[in-house]
């Protein structure tokens, strides 16, 4: 019993672990979810090839001696401290390409040290003639890519290129007093042009992907706010065409009644009745404008729709036509587009998403489904509260959920004839 309660207690700790972290990669956005890879990918690069290209080749091909065993230990260990080093600096080495922030004078002084005491060590290396002329290349090659995923973000192509190239022809003349064959020289060579311009291409790729990649994140932000403000101005000149005649009219003919009144004229009372027929009609004029603006129509949700999901790669498919529904029926079920679309791009992480509008039995039934089901939109929130109400208003109901898979779906129901409900 007590194994058993333990077991299930366990299952249940680590079910909300998972949950945790699904819901903490849920709410990233597609921007952060790709930089967060990207990174990773840089981060496991570094150990690959100092494991490939330093630790393997050493290990097989080092001489059983005690001076190059403690070397090459010595040169193992620097590989593991240029890793550890280079993945330290990475965030704010891209945080500096992308310009985020500004990386300290000197940050990559340490790891400049460590790439001469790792060259040093693999000279020496071969100078003992104590490991492999392949595992000493090798060597070279699994040194310079640490330092160079970290100095290709922070130097402009040319002078990265024309370093190396110095680098290179350093190393060749070095190395070459040990064996002054031109093989395993030129091969030396061949090594480090391919370990800068291997780094080079990793980092500078990656980056240029997430600066353009948050470029055109900005870009939606900056439109979306754009929108925003354009929306308030029509809504803005919409009232102020509407009012502003007929606030004119009433201070006009309040001041008449006003001196009507003074002079006991029995007109003041005249146009103080058509002052409070001009403020109805104002009232009326002003509901309208605030239902016009408020109200949204199904053909133009579906689609912004469309066009919204394909802008951000998720493939979208439209069955059903809107003709012949109520103004009523449109505008309830276009903000139920409208949310639905927006719990898809901000929640989930969906490839696919269909839209299906039918009409059976004196009801039009919308289905939004998608395949990013995620715990925070099956969670509910705000937006389906105030889904539901809307819908409640007009007798329709609102069902949100997982349906299967990794599926989500949200299925809104509304009667046809909604004066009828409503009356």
């Amino acid at each position: 019993m007590g194994t058993a309660a333990l077991t299930n207690g366990e299952s249940v700790v680590f079910g909300r672990i998972r949950g945790w972290k699904r819901r903490h990669w849920v709410e990233r956005s597609k921007a952060e979810r790709v930089e967060f890879q990207t990174v990773l990918t840089w981060y496991a690069t570094t150990w690959f090839f100092s494991l490939c290209w330093l630790a393997m080749p050493l290990v097989g091909g080092l001489e059983w001696r005690p001076v190059p065993l403690a070397v090459g230990g010595l040169l193992l260990v620097v590989g593991a401290l240029q890793c550890a080093e280079a993945n330290r600096l990475t965030r704010p080495v891209l945080d500096r390409y992308l310009g985020r922030a500004e990386l300290p004078p000197g940050a990559l002084r340490p790891a400049a040290v460590l790439l001469g005491f790792a060259l040093a060590l693999t000279l020496a290396l071969a100078m003992l003639d104590g490991a492999q002329p392949a595992a000493v290349r090798l060597a070279v090659g699994a040194s310079l890519l640490p330092f160079g995923l970290l100095y290709g973000l922070v130097t402009p192509v040319q002078v990265f290129l024309r370093h190396s190239a110095v680098l290179a022809v350093v190393l060749m003349v070095a190395f070459g007093w040990t064996d002054p064959e031109p093989a395993p020289v030129l091969m030396l060579g061949v090594l480090t042009v391919f370990g800068a311009l291997f780094s080079l291409l990793a980092c500078r790729c990656g980056a240029w992907t997430l600066s353009v990649l948050w470029e055109a994140e900005r870009s939606r932000e900056v439109e979306a706010r754009l929108a925003v403000a354009e929306e308030r101005l029509r809504f803005g000149r919409d009232l102020h065409d509407v009012m502003g005649r007929n606030l004119a009219v009433i201070a006009l003919k309040s001041e008449l009644a006003v001196q009507l009144a003074r002079r006991g004229r029995p007109e003041a009372v005249d146009q103080m009745i058509e002052v409070q027929r001009i403020a109805q009609e104002s009232q009326r004029e002003v509901r309208d404008v605030v239902r016009g603006y408020r109200e949204a129509d199904l053909g133009v949700e579906l689609a912004g729709a469309q066009g919204v999901l394909s802008a951000a790669g998720i493939t979208c498919a439209i069955r059903g036509e809107t003709g012949g529904l109520a103004a009523e029926v449109q505008s309830a079920l276009g903000w139920v587009v409208r949310e639905a679309t927006t719990n898809v791009l901000r929640h989930g992480d969906a490839a696919q998403c269909d839209i299906a509008l039918t009409r059976d039995e004196g009801r039009v039934v919308l289905t939004v489904e998608n395949d990013g089901a995620c715990d925070t939109v099956a969670g509910g929130g705000s937006g389906l509260a105030g889904l539901r109400e809307r819908l409640s208003a007009v007798g329709g109901a609102l069902e949100a959920g997982p349906a299967g898979g990794n599926l989500f779906r949200v299925v809104a129901e509304v009667p046809l004839s909604v004066r009828e409900v409503t009356a």
